[in-house]
């Protein structure tokens, strides 16, 4: 898979994304400066962008022109927010109890749980209300699109997507009273399939949609982020064995540490490598299959196999 012009095009992406969350960050007076400040803190700390990314890259594989950028650059926005939202409840005490998140203190390290906690509702929340009210637009089809796009993202983000694999994750864990759960391959790859891979998944589509994608594309889509979501994850696990806390930006070595099961654990590191790199493969032939493969999902595909943090 080429890469030359990736690290070009997501570094634009990046800065075009960064400009556009601080002008739909709620903002005083009309929200409260302390929750303005720490939804701000967490939001702009940086990060991969990697969900905002994806819905920009596959709204330009459906139509490369302006006009279809900005109607997900929205969308792209707020799946930021809902993603950040996630990083910041999933570093709680009562979750994951880490202190470190992109380079930097978490959230309830410098403003306590409980802000903490309303900073991630707020930020859900508005991750909807942004996908309601921008583009600012009367047109019926693009009303049709953002109402569809809601639905992908709810789903993606709640019980059934994101949420629900963060469940099985304590249940996993032990951090569920009385309720531990052993996890094998097909479940352990179950549940990344719901708690990362449903808001990647959901990320790609959105975009596709928002930029007037058939429905032939937006089903070979929706298939490269499974796999590709998938092969995140896999990496994800590969670095917190081999990666170091400076280049993640988070603690690394957590999952050993509390005996949680990942693929490197369940199949070891090289046969981990095979795995993500087949999840690639099978995304790159749905692209091939669909006539996407053109586009820059081809080679945001190759960044998230190579991808050091």
């Amino acid at each position: 898979m080429a890469s030359e012009t990736s690290p070009g095009f997501i570094d634009a992406a990046r800065i075009e994304i960064d400009h556009a969350l601080e002008q739909w960050l709620p903002q005083p007076p009309a929200c409260p400066p302390l929750l303005a400040e720490a939804m701000r803190y967490s939001v702009m700390a940086g990060g991969k962008r990697l969900r905002p990314v994806l819905a920009l890259a596959a709204a330009e594989t459906i139509s490369p022109t302006r006009i279809a950028r900005q109607a997900a650059l929205p969308v792209a926005c707020a799946l930021e927010f809902i993603h950040t939202y996630s990083l910041i409840h999933d570093d709680l005490p009562a979750m994951d109890d880490d202190s470190l998140r992109r380079g930097r203190p978490t959230l309830h390290v410098l403003y306590g749980d409980g802000l903490a906690i309303l900073a991630g509702d707020a930020l859900q929340a508005e991750a909807f209300a942004l996908i309601a009210r921008e583009p600012n637009s009367n047109t019926h089809e693009l009303a049709e699109r953002k109402l569809r796009v809601s639905g992908i993202v709810a789903q993606a983000a709640g019980a059934i997507g994101m949420v629900g694999g963060q469940a099985i994750d304590l249940q996993a864990a032990g951090q569920i009273r009385n309720r531990q759960a052993q996890l094998d391959g097909e479940a352990l790859r179950a549940m990344h399939l719901k708690k990362t891979g449903a808001l990647i998944r959901a990320a790609a589509v959105s975009g596709a949609v928002m930029a007037g994608a058939d429905d032939r594309a937006i089903d070979a889509i929706e298939q490269w982020g499974t796999e590709i979501g998938l092969a995140f994850q896999i990496v994800d696990d590969i670095l917190d064995v081999e990666g170091s806390s400076t280049e993640m930006g988070k603690t690394v070595g957590k999952d050993a540490a509390h005996d949680k099961p990942t693929y490197p654990s369940l199949f070891g590191l090289d046969r981990a490598r095979e795995m993500a790199d087949r999840c690639a493969h099978h995304a790159q032939q749905m692209l091939t299959d669909a006539g996407l493969a053109h586009g820059r999902l081809t080679e945001i595909a190759d960044w998230v196999l190579r991808r050091r943090n």
